[in-house]
């Protein structure tokens, strides 16, 4: 799957659906039609949409965890417990589960984003308040990106 981007501004309807943006929908091709899951994001307050390909490889390699071990077991329980399986209407309207709605804080409008190989979905006021947050990015970058070598062009 190609890197999905875009910033697109969206609304929830009265019944908790939002009309997918056409040019995502150009992006995962024949992906969509195989539906998603969606869930809580671990570090923000907002949902993320995992192509159903994403969403297995996600999986396969949380149910290499040892569930004996605490950690791993309430880390699992606590990730997937929120995730639900979904896919768009014939109207290509995908619904937002209200618990996960509810997390979010979503109200109408909302902020829906390609962000590499998911889809994030915020509510508007909220992605806002994030994008103004005081964050030094210039270090952020070489904080994240310092060590990565771009001259090398294998993957």
């Amino acid at each position: 799957m190609t890197s999905l981007i875009g910033e697109f501004d969206c609304k929830v309807d009265a019944k908790g659906r939002f009309m997918f943006p056409v040019n995502l929908k150009k992006q995962l091709d024949v992906v969509f039609e195989k539906g998603f899951v969606i869930n809580r994001n671990l570090h923000q307050k907002c949902l993320v949409l995992y192509p159903i390909a994403e969403w297995d490889k996600l999986n396969r390699k949380l149910s290499k965890l040892n569930r004996l071990i605490k950690a791993n077991d309430v880390f699992v329980r606590k990730f997937t417990g929120g995730a639900t399986g979904c896919e768009a209407d014939s109207a290509g309207r995908i619904l937002l589960p209200k618990a996960l709605n509810d997390y979010a804080d979503i109200k109408s409008d909302i902020k829906v984003l390609g962000s590499n190989n998911v889809i994030e979905i915020w509510d508007k006021k909220l992605y806002d308040e994030f994008l103004n947050q005081d964050i030094n990015i210039e270090k952020l970058a070489e904080d994240v990106l310092g060590n990565l070598d771009f001259n090398d062009d294998t993957e």
